[in-house]
């Protein structure tokens, strides 16, 4: 007899199923790329993948990964303070720094850990956190836990409005610690966060800027150092995290960069370090070759920028209203979440692989298709999605 849970969970799948919004996961035959095979589909577009700059399947990135798994082996065992880390990391943790511009960083097995390790370890119940209300996931539920833990106050302002964070800094003048954290790049928009407005408020109010730059890092900026790099500010960010498993590599692993004291201080503190492995091996000296690849080839970032222009002016002369940007992510708003799972199915029995998104990943009326665009896609790869694009929005009567 099934306990009651697995039959709320039973009971939840068949909605799920009912409403059009259950997802399926496909399953690839080989490495992420530009195209790929795809078990029962053949050969596939992807647009939906975070491998921005092609390195997921750059066989020097492939190949320093095999070299790290040959010298230091499977992992740690154990987490770095209890059992020694290896040489790697700090490699790896200086060479994020660099690219970001910051004193120092410390690398965590997912971005996820980093945003929730920051807050909860640094905050204390005088202080204060206020966050973008349409940051990643991992931010908001980093912010959930410093509540939870620390006691600290939270709260959260108007999606880029700098207005109502300058107000919710003004609130909190009293609070020991203010500090603000957005995105660099939102990941369901493409919007990328007006930094120098953030840092000027943030430096009225005396309040720390922690930006993550997941979706910017190997982007933005001409040698795609981010953000930062976009904005001409390379070293006036407080604090970054990012991610090692989108355009540096796609493999896992993410990072907080700022201070060597606050590095030091997360190593101390940080429960995510502190009771987990440390990122493997392999992993990481596959980054670290993917950031060699990023600063002595800087052309792929200009084709990655070109390629998301084309990509999002043809998507535009075909009729359909991509929400504008200048970012390698380009939403097709739909409205609901069926309609867009709907979409990226017709899209897949066509040959191009693009996710449909709806709630509670985005709010409730804004589902879409989300096209991320590859600086390893070439220009046929593009014109064939965009006539997949066409025959597909005419049979939804979207053009």
């Amino acid at each position: 007899m099934s306990n009651p849970l697995e039959t709320r969970l039973h009971a939840a799948l068949e909605q799920f199923k009912r409403d059009s919004v259950y997802k399926q996961l496909n399953y690839l035959e080989g490495p992420q790329a530009a195209r790929v095979r795809m078990e029962g589909r053949g050969d596939i577009i992807i647009l939906s993948s975070n491998n921005y700059l092609g390195l997921s399947d750059e066989p020097s990135v492939i190949e320093a990964g095999k070299r790290g798994l040959d010298q230091y082996g499977a992992g740690t065992a154990s987490v770095r303070f209890i059992c020694g880390t290896f040489a790697v990391h700090r490699e790896l943790e200086r060479a994020c720094a660099t690219l970001v511009g910051t004193p120092a960083s410390l690398s965590f097995v997912s971005c996820w850990n980093a945003n929730e390790a920051l807050p909860t370890t640094v905050l204390t119940e005088d202080d204060l956190v206020l966050s973008d209300q349409l940051n990643h996931a991992s931010i908001i539920d980093g912010i959930r836990l410093a509540k939870a833990i620390t006691k600290c106050q939270t709260g959260v302002y108007q999606h880029g409005d700098l207005d109502d964070l300058d107000q919710k800094l003004r609130d909190g003048s009293g609070r020991q610690v203010k500090m603000v954290i957005s995105d660099g790049i939102f990941s369901m928009e493409g919007a990328i966060a007006n930094l120098p407005g953030l840092l000027d408020v943030c430096r009225k109010h005396g309040a720390v800027l922690v930006i993550d730059d997941s979706h910017a890092t190997g982007v933005l900026g001409k040698t795609g150092r981010g953000t930062a790099e976009h904005y001409n500010l390379v070293g006036e960010v407080d604090i970054i995290t990012s991610t090692l498993g989108k355009a540096l590599g796609g493999a896992a692993g993410g990072f907080v960069a700022g201070s060597a004291d606050l590095c030091d201080y997360l190593t101390q503190r940080a429960r995510p370090q502190l009771f987990s492995n440390a990122l493997p091996a392999t992993v990481a000296s596959s980054a670290i070759r993917a950031i060699e690849v990023l600063q002595s080839e800087p052309d792929r970032v200009a084709r990655l920028q070109s390629n998301s222009r084309y990509f999002r002016e043809q998507l535009l002369s075909l009729g359909f209203k991509p929400l504008s940007g200048e970012t390698p992510i380009i939403p097709v708003i739909l409205g609901e979440t069926a309609s867009a799972i709907q979409m990226s199915e017709m899209l897949l029995a066509e040959g191009v692989f693009v996710t449909g998104f709806g709630y509670p990943v985005v709010p409730q009326g804004t589902a879409r298709v989300r096209c991320q665009i590859s600086a390893a896609h070439t220009r046929a790869d593009l014109d064939q999605a965009l006539q997949a694009f066409q025959t597909v929005g005419r049979r939804l009567k979207l053009i």
